[in-house]
Parts: structure tokens; sequence; C-alpha cells
């Protein structure tokens, strides 16, 4: 439905609009003034309803102010209200309506008829809200209420006797449908007259419409033929200075535009045979050089008017060629310089396992001297015939200090050739990291081509700061190391001093045993420290041999980097021409010097 109120013509779709615009309003203006009249009906109806019943009292007190029931009888003074119609009767003549008197809740006599024509009386009041308001609560009723079938404004007040009870009940009424009649008809009056105004309104609305949209449909036409291409078509209403006129002057400007686009898309064609030209061949280069094949420069097909694309794209590729070609060279001497590493670290693992060799047959040496000690301080304790033994186990116990010292000699030379080594591959990880900036920048200038050599050079720069920052650990641990190494040397020295001086006093042995085996008990002390300290330096060396395992390991993973690298490079066939940029990898060399 909605599409199809779109289809319809500007001018019909403004007319329907306006006219159920109208319709609308005629419509809301017609249920608030019907509602105003019938407000006003409703209340005119309740004013009559208080008239009648005052009148209605004013005729029962004709005959007395007093009443008063007897059984089903009602009195009014002295006159008796059952099937008396004279009351009711005179007020129906003089304001019109029904009336009706109760006896309690029961008619006792009423101008209101039955169907059948005769008088209600003896009919009984229903219930509802008048029946409760009257007879209940001794109140006047006013309201709408259905009595006998027949709607009615209704009104209700209790009669009561001198002492104030309700005895009976007064009834006045106005049939709805007659106080309405009045109403209704002005009603039909006024809905015909809004119909018929909104039908000439609509009339004249609509034949505005089509005489002010009559010139957009020849605006439409010729918008139409305009949109087919024809440039040449006349726009109407150029010479009106309202809206239409506006919208001609723009469909001249749309016209203009057209044939101006006609003639630049006649001068492009040329261009566009041009440009496909170059594509193809451009595609054609693009996809050798996808194949790995460097060479793939564009020829003399390429059109003269991308002549600098052509030598820009030549340039490129070359110098992609020469880039490739250093990765090349540079792979070669990176797995030379990490297979150097890679030895050298062995080197150092066996030498570094040597030294725990012999760390741990000093601790053995020292271990075996501080038993001879103890045995010594025993033995002077028992007695003195024994002193001979004990400087044959004292001489022994020099000679085994003797060897505890140059062990201990050997273990420093062999710590100074371990400092060497670590500084030899503290320089080897600076020469990488160089290496790998260096590469890094030559993978920064080949751009998209050089990305994955630039995620190798990361790999080998982060490879060379971890062996920088291993070569450091080394080197604080063997610091450490020699620290130890001297200080074992030194407590060894005091040990010998310490024989040297029980060889020197031995003749005073016979006075001196209980000295000699207080002596004796610190000197094993002393050597028990020395023990100690020697595991220390075992363990030093332990950990010196593992994280010279973890060098070699990492020289070997940057071997099989490079070797990685060096494949990716191979898969590009480029020219036997020599890098443009050489130098930028032979930083590396005066490094190497230092």
């Amino acid at each position: 439905m909605l599409a199809r109120f779109n289809a319809l013509p500007l001018a019909t779709k403004t007319t329907a609009l306006t006219i159920a615009a109208l319709l609308v309003l005629a419509l809301t203006v017609f249920v608030i003034a019907d509602r105003s009249i019938m407000v006003d009906a409703e209340r005119q109806a309740a004013e009559r309803q208080e008239t009648n019943m005052r009148v209605a009292w004013d005729v029962l007190r004709r005959d007395g102010a007093e009443f008063r029931a007897d059984g089903d009888a009602l009195y009014v003074g002295d006159k008796k209200l059952n099937d008396w119609t004279q009351p009711v009767d005179l007020v129906k003549t003089l304001v019109g309506g029904t009336a009706t008197i109760f006896r309690g809740d029961k008619r006792i006599t009423t101008n209101v008829t039955k169907p059948d024509g005769s008088r209600a009386v003896g009919t009984n009041l229903a219930a509802g809200a008048a029946h409760d308001a009257v007879l209940r609560d001794g109140k006047p009723f006013r309201g709408d209420a259905d009595i006998l079938g027949r709607a009615f404004f209704t009104a209700y007040d209790p009669i009561k006797d001198k002492d104030g009870k309700v005895v009976g009940v007064l009834y006045v009424g106005i049939p709805k449908d007659e106080a309405l009649a009045a109403v209704s008809s002005l009603r039909w009056s006024m809905a015909i007259g809004m119909l018929l105004v909104t039908l000439v309104i609509a009339a004249a609305i609509f034949a505005m419409s089509r005489a002010m949209f009559r010139p957009l449909g020849t605006m439409n036409a010729a918008m139409q033929d305009l949109a087919k291409g024809a440039t040449k078509t006349e726009i109407p209403g150029r010479e009106r200075r309202d809206e239409i006129g506006r919208m001609a002057e723009a469909l001249v400007s749309f016209r203009d535009a057209a044939v101006a686009r006609q003639q630049i898309e006649a001068s492009s064609r040329a261009a566009d045979a041009e440009r496909q030209t170059a594509m193809t061949v451009l595609n054609e280069s693009l996809r050798r050089v996808s194949q790995g094949d460097l060479g793939a420069t564009l020829d003399a097909r390429f059109p003269a008017s991308y002549a600098e694309l052509r030598t820009n794209f030549n340039e490129a590729l070359g110098n992609l060629s020469q880039l490739v070609g250093t990765v090349l060279e540079s792979t070669d001497a990176i797995r030379s310089g990490s297979t150097e590493i890679a030895t050298a670290s062995e080197d150092l693992a066996r030498r570094t396992e040597s030294s725990a060799a012999s760390l741990e047959q000093t601790a053995a040496a020292v271990t075996q001297m501080n038993g001879r000690v103890g045995e010594t301080a025993s033995a002077a304790s028992r007695t003195v015939e024994r002193a001979d033994g004990a400087i044959t186990i004292v001489s022994g116990g020099r000679a085994v200090a003797d060897e505890a010292v140059q062990a201990m000699s050997r273990v420093a030379e062999g710590a100074k050739g371990i400092d060497s080594v670590i500084e030899g591959l503290d320089k080897i990880a600076f020469q990488t990291r160089v290496l790998a900036m260096n590469a890094a920048v030559e993978a920064g200038r080949a751009g998209e081509a050089g990305r994955g050599f630039a995620v190798v050079a990361d790999l080998v720069s982060a490879l060379a700061m971890r062996s920088e920052e291993e070569a450091a650990r080394a080197r604080d641990q063997l610091t450490a190391t020699q620290t130890d190494i001297v200080s074992a040397v030194d407590a060894v020295g005091k040990v010998d001093s310490a024989l040297s001086e029980i060889v020197g006093t031995v003749g005073e042995v016979h006075g001196l045993l209980a000295t000699i085996a207080s002596d004796n008990s610190a000197q094993s002390t002393a050597i028990g420290e020395i023990s100690t300290a020697i595991g220390a330096m075992d363990r030093s060396t332990q950990q010196n041999a593992a994280m010279v395992e973890e060098t070699s390991a990492a020289a070997r993973n940057l071997s099989d980097q490079v070797d990685r690298l060096a494949e990716h490079a191979r898969a590009f066939r480029v020219q036997d021409t020599r890098p443009a940029r050489r130098d930028v990898f032979e930083v590396a060399g005066p490094t190497t010097a230092q």
C-alpha cells in the first residue's frame, strides 16, 4: 500500500494528504463539539431535574407538610397517597417527564407505564445506587437509571416522617431519548455541515494543487530526457523566479556538466588504453618478482607516459637485488662468526669441567688433611712415644698443603683463561649485535621485501644481547671464584706455616703436648672452613660450566637462524652485481680488532 502511494504523482499525494488532514481535523472538531453538546445537554437535564423535584414537592405539600406511614399506606397530612394519581399527573402536566411516589421501595402511585400501557403501581425500586442512597442512607440521589427497560435522567429524594425516619421516596425523571432528541438533530446537522465544508475545501485544494504542480510535470519530462543523455533538451521554466525557476537553472547546470563530462570521457579513453597496457606489463613483472626473479625489469613495451614509473620500478628492483646479494654475503659472515663462537664456547666448557675436577680433588685432599690433623692431636694426647709418628703425619700434611697451594694456583691460572674467553665472547656478542643493527637498517631500506630479514635481524640482535648478559654473569661468577681461590690459598699458606712451626718445635713436644693438641684442634676447624670454601668454589665452577653450555647452545641457535635466513634469501634470483652499500656490513671489522 505504501509503495503504491509513493508511486503516485506529487500533486496527487499532496492533495490526498491535505484532504486526509482536513478529514481528521473535521472529525476532531466534530468529536469535541459533540462532547461539549452532550455535556451541556446533561447539565441542562440535571438542572431540569432539580426544577421538577421542587415542583413535585410543592404539589405534595399542598395537602399537608407532614408525612406518615401506616402499614403499606403513605399519608401527607390526612390525604392517602396510595393510588392517588393526581399529584404525579399534575407534575407531568406542569414540567413534563415522569413522577412516582414510593412507600418504602414499592411504587404506590406513578405515571410511569409498563410496556402494556398500564401504570407501574406495585412494582419495586430496583436495587442499585439509588436504592442504597435513599432508603439505606436517607440521602438524595441524582443520576442515570434504567426504569422498566428505558433510560432516564432521574432524581430521588427520601420522604421522612416527623421523627426523621425514611417512610417513602419521591421520584421525578426525564426519558433520555426525549431530553436528547434536540441534541441528536443538532449532531446530524453539524456532521453534514462539516462534511460539505470539507468536500468544498478539498475540491478547491485539488484544483489549486493541479495548477501549482503542472510545471513540475514538464520539468520532470526534461529531467528524464537529460537522464537518458539528451544534452540538447530544452529546460522549461527558466524565466520563473520561484523554486521551479531555481530548479530549472540547476538543471541547466546539470546539462552543461553532462556535456563537459562527455568531453572528458572522450578524451580519457586513450589514457585508459595506455593505463591498461601499463598495468598489463607491470602485472607480468610483478608476477615474475613474486616467483623470485629480481631481474624482471620493465621493458620498452611500457607506455612512454609512464616512463617515470618504469624508471622508479627498475631502480627499486635493482636496489632489492643488491640488498638480497648483500644479505647472502652477510649470512655467510654471520655463519662463520657463530661457528667460531660455538667452538670457543665448547673449549671453555671443557676447561671449566677440568677446573671443576681439580677443585673436587682439592676438596678431597683438604678433607684427608683434616682427618690426619685430628689423628695427630689424638696421638699427642695419648703418648709422647708417638711423637715421631706425629712428625711424619705433620710432614705429610705439609705435602698435602703444598699440593693444595699448587692446585689453587692452577685454578687461578684457569680462571684467568676463562676471563679471557668471556671477554672474547663479549666482543663477539657486540660484533653480532652491530651486524644485526646494520642488517635491520638494510631491511628497513628494502621496505616490504625486507620485512622477513628484519625479523631475523631482530632475533640475531636479541641473541647477541643475551650473549652479552650471560658473559657478564659468567665474569661476575668468575670474579667471585677468584676471590674464593685467593682466600683458600691464604688459608692453606697459614696451614703450611703452622705445620712448619710444629716441625721446628718438635723437640719441645714432651712439654707442650697439651698445647699441640689444642693447636691441632684449632687447625682442624680452620681446615674444615677451607673445605667449605673449596666446596663453594666447586659449586661456582659447576655453574660456570652450565652457563658456558648455554652460551654454546645460543651460538648454535644463532647459526641455525642464519641458515634459515640464507635459505630464504637464496629463493631470489639476483643479478651478478656487487652490492651498492657493502660498507654498511663492513662496520663490524674494526670492532673485532678492539
